[in-house]
């Protein structure tokens, strides 16, 4: 047990190092940069700079600002795909097949919503919370971000098959889609503001 305290300890350390590593490569950049260098953790990094990059001098090169925007950019995103979607109900011609695919795609995307504004909320009242209260408000966050980015995949397979081909499936999919992909950059930044939190708090022990 004590090898592998010291093994956890000596990882902690690694990654505490590439921190101050990346951070020092960044700290003379333009703010733009460290956007561009922290959305590589992520799954869309392309869609993730071109997301952020208009709140640069918001985020500056704070790990947890830069994770909040990437929250109230996917809540953002979540709360137009939801009008949208409840519109689609209106549309001339839907199916009976459809209207229940998208009406089940609303009740996802309002709780996908919902989440979100919690997330956002939740990390927004963090402050500089430390040790155990951290710990629990990012469990709160990164428990939400991850359920409201099932919400959105959830309503995705409610269109699953070819017999749901059509301009009600493209134009639902178009939105939620890119729900999903913010949604999972803001988890990725949210997770490595968390890791890079708890590694330099390990550091910092006497």
């Amino acid at each position: 047990m004590a090898r592998l305290g010291i093994l956890l300890l000596v990882f902690s350390f690694a990654l505490y190092m590439a921190g101050i590593a990346v951070s020092a490569s960044t700290r003379n950049s333009s703010p733009t940069d460290y956007i561009v260098a922290s959305c590589k953790a992520t799954r869309y990094p392309a869609l993730c700079v071109a997301c952020l990059s208009g709140y640069a001098s918001t985020i500056r090169q704070n790990d947890q600002h830069l994770a909040q925007t990437a929250l109230s950019v996917s809540l953002s995103r979540a709360q137009s795909a939801a009008a949208f979607v409840a519109k689609m109900t209106q549309v001339r011609g839907i199916k009976p097949r459809e209207r229940r695919a998208v009406k089940d795609c609303i009740e996802n995307v309002r709780d996908c919503v919902d989440r979100l504004s919690q997330s956002v909320k939740e990390l927004g009242h963090m402050g500089r919370a430390v040790g155990q209260d951290f710990m629990w408000h990012m469990s709160n966050v990164q428990t939400w971000v991850s359920a409201a980015l099932t919400d959105a995949n959830t309503c995705l397979d409610g269109f699953a098959g070819s017999f749901m081909d059509g301009n009600i499936k493209v134009a639902t999919r178009r939105r939620v889609v890119n729900v999903a992909q913010v949604t999972s950059n803001a988890l990725a930044l949210v997770n490595r503001f968390a890791a890079r939190h708890r590694a330099a708090a390990l550091t910092e022990k006497p």
